[in-house]
């Protein structure tokens, strides 16, 4: 990458962060003063605070840890009830083998990772009694290992003592092929482990290992399973459904897409918390009900992911009400997904099969064309707002791996001098065909009134030059489900067109450029062969973004590693694989009764990371 690109005010900024002269405080009031806004300068934050070896100033007693106002001397279930409602209901609550962020977000309230994110990106232990670092000599300097000292006297909610045992299951757990688990990319890294003692483990990779931390970090991949529950033959089938974890709550009913109770773990760690004698997640509705529901009526105390139009939000604001919005970081992207396979035709039982390109979005030029008639401005005014952008990029934020080389225009008659170019001509019925094949398909995603407005935007720019798309409509309980039979799910992908929002789970986001990566022997590719776990659910398959996700995977020098992540995302980008519509920040739904500084909402983080510190505002 050309440096040059990237220089300016904001950019020296960085550096003299980087380099230590000026310390994080320092440096997001002086990006703040720039007008950057909070998920930027958290990008910014985690490129730093990753690196173990980088210099970085601090403030005196600027070190953060998870926020706990007003825990101290309060009685562990005095709280009463807490209500949330999450109108993606959870299907299941295995959070090594969902596909959906509905479902880990209901597991994380029970079962917890070694490692947290905070909101500004830097990490702090949580199942650990410290970070591992270099100087402490506990994390290789080549990074081809790390030990990992585990917290004592931690339970499991039925009573057994957490130990390294566990940690070495769950690694064997999630790197078993035939448990399917859509984390096994991130863990393919680990070699091998020792359990050291009963509260230690050495893990050791096979090749210097920049992104130690994912497997155990954060609540996406960094979940710790109970060897002792799971070890015993067919009993992860009654996990999914009624899981037990180290973490504040435990589980005391579960009606899949519906309805969970939760109940303090008598055997959490913290004798003081949770502070709420019973947490209700209720799922159905739809966001704005969510929306109305917390913020208007007071009935529920919690909502997530208010993906509303602007309008709507706006004329729920009133300084009497019950609740309030809670901004969120925007780092996700709403995208549009192309199918690289044929959905329409079986091979060996399964359709979309990766060696079966698909008969029109197999034509870069179609791709080019479909990218340049998506009027991706109006969908993020109108629908999203907020300061909520278009997107141009797949990866947003940081300026080291915001790519200086990507450009997008809203330009129909441009689109249709390509597809002319290209061979693809309409007869006369508004529908362009080349060789017998007409550019006709079904645009899928889920059942929410901001998405059902971007499908007929879309649709409407696509038929303008000539592509005719039909919509489709799915309830997210079975569209973000990865069971291996539901075939109405993104990993089956039976569908031309998909559309969903997807977010780095860490800083260092490799594990997010594995949607198209496709690995030895198409490995990663969502099939039959891999119960449909494959985290390339596109069947993109290019030798080039493969070698940059490789190297990528073992580099350590945090310069070349941003390189490789602007290579990955050009090759997206530039190759239309995708079409990025909007970075997303949907504000959250809170009571004023919670207080809000514990909450917490993290970019690297699902929203209920920090319940065991919930409580009430004085």
């Amino acid at each position: 990458m050309d440096q040059n690109k990237t220089t300016g005010p904001l950019r020296e900024l960085f550096d003299s962060f980087k380099a230590g002269k000026i310390s994080r405080r320092g440096f997001a009031q002086g990006a703040a003063a720039l007008g950057v806004s909070a998920p930027l300068v958290t990008f910014l934050g985690s490129q730093v605070s990753a690196q173990d070896a980088t210099a970085v100033a601090t403030d005196a007693g600027e070190a953060r840890t998870r926020p706990e106002v007003g825990t101290e001397g309060q009685t562990r279930g005095a709280g009463g009830d807490l209500n949330i409602i999450q109108w993606q209901p959870a299907s299941m609550l295995s959070p090594h083998v969902s596909t959906g962020v509905k479902d880990i977000l209901g597991a994380v309230t029970i079962i917890e990772p070694l490692i947290h994110y905070l909101s500004d990106a830097s990490m702090v232990p949580n199942l650990l009694s410290k970070m591992p670092s270099q100087a402490d000599g506990d994390l290789a300097d080549d990074m081809t290992w790390v030990q990992l000292s585990l917290s004592e006297g931690v339970l499991w909610s039925d009573g057994e003592p957490f130990s390294s045992a566990d940690v070495g299951f769950t690694i064997d757990w999630v790197k078993n092929p035939d448990n399917a688990s859509v984390n096994i990319g991130v863990f393919e890294p680990i070699s091998d482990y020792e359990i050291v003692d009963d509260l230690t483990i050495k893990v050791n990779f096979s090749a210097p290992n920049p992104f130690w931390f994912t497997p155990f970090a954060g609540t996406s991949t960094g979940y710790v399973y109970p060897k002792h529950v799971l070890e015993v033959e067919g009993a992860h089938e009654t996990f999914l459904m009624s899981p037990i974890g180290t973490g504040p709550y435990k589980l005391e009913s579960f009606t899949p897409n519906d309805t969970m109770t939760l109940l303090p773990n008598d055997n959490y760690r913290e004798p003081n918390k949770p502070f709420f004698s019973r947490v209700t997640i209720k799922g159905g509705g739809d966001a704005a009900a969510a929306a109305r529901a917390v913020v208007q009526t007071g009935e529920y105390d919690f909502a997530w992911n208010l993906q509303v139009e602007p309008d709507v939000l706006e004329a729920m604001i009133a300084d009497d009400n019950p609740g309030l919005l809670v901004p969120y970081p925007g780092v996700a992207v709403e995208r549009i997904n192309y199918n690289f396979s044929d959905p329409n035709t079986e091979v060996d039982g399964q359709r979309s099969e990766m060696n079966t390109p698909h008969p029109w979005l197999a034509d870069d030029a179609v791709r080019k064309a479909m990218n340049m008639a998506i009027d991706r401005e109006t969908i993020a005014n109108n629908f999203y707002g907020n300061g909520q952008p278009h997107a141009v990029n797949i990866l947003n934020g940081d300026p080291r791996t915001d790519s200086p080389n990507t450009s997008w225009a809203f330009d129909p008659d441009g689109a249709k001098a390509i597809l002319d170019e290209a061979g693809w001509v309409d007869d006369g019925s508004g529908v362009r065909a080349k060789d017998g094949v007409q550019l006709k398909g079904v645009y899928a995603t889920t059942v929410n009134a901001v998405r059902q407005k971007t499908q007929v935007v879309a649709q409407a720019g696509l038929k303008a030059v000539g592509i005719d798309v039909t919509l489709e409509q799915i309830d997210a309980g079975i569209y973000f489900d990865g069971s291996e039979g539901n075939d109405q799910n993104i990993n089956h992908f039976y569908w031309d067109l998909c559309m969903y929002q997807s977010v780095p789970s860490t800083p260092r986001p490799l594990s997010f450029f594995e949607a198209w990566y496709s690995g030895p022997d198409g490995e990663n590719i969502a099939q039959a062969s891999n119960k449909w776990n494959g985290s390339n659910n596109s069947r993109y398959q290019n030798p080039d973004f493969d070698v940059a996700w490789e190297a990528a995977r073992t580099e350590t020098d945090p310069e070349a590693l941003a390189d490789l992540f602007i290579e990955m995302n050009d090759i997206v980008i530039l190759n239309d694989v995708i079409t990025p519509l909007v970075v997303v920040g949907s504000p959250r739904g809170s009571s004023k009764r919670l207080r809000q500084e514990n909450l917490e909402l993290a970019a690297y983080s699902y929203d209920y990371w920090n319940i065991a510190n919930w409580n009430l505002a004085e």
